[in-house]
């Protein structure tokens, strides 16, 4: 599981690199325009930030296995595609109920949170 984590934190974290380049420079007429370069930005930093944590649960798997460190990654990968996903969309179209659904990544990534608070906290 360390692994598939590590590699979901890379590829993860790579992407938020090229879509926030992406945004900066293809699309940056578009978004101006659209007037979501903030919305879509907060996107980009909530996906590497969140690529950044899949990566230390990698790591924290194999210094102390638990299942709530599981739970961590898993919920922040399901954040980070609803979170930022429904924030790119958004950003790109313009379609406002979307905006109704982000809040259920970021509980997802409040969630993660947690369940990497609770896998410390219950390390032997």
């Amino acid at each position: 599981m360390h692994k598939f984590f590590l590699m979901a934190g890379a590829l993860l974290g790579g992407l938020s690199v090229a879509i926030g380049a992406f945004g900066a420079h293809a699309l940056k007429k578009v978004l101006e325009q659209n007037n979501y370069t903030e919305v879509f930005e907060t996107g980009v930093r909530y996906q590497f930030f969140h690529a950044v944590a899949l990566c230390i649960v990698g790591i924290l798997i194999l210094q102390m296995p638990h299942k709530y460190l599981t739970y961590a990654g898993y919920s922040f990968i399901i954040g980070t595609v609803i979170f930022s996903g429904t924030l790119y969309v958004l950003s790109l179209t313009g379609i406002r109920w979307l905006g109704a659904i982000t809040p259920l990544g970021g509980t997802a990534f409040i969630i993660g949170w947690v369940f990497l608070f609770l896998a410390v906290w219950n390390a032997k």
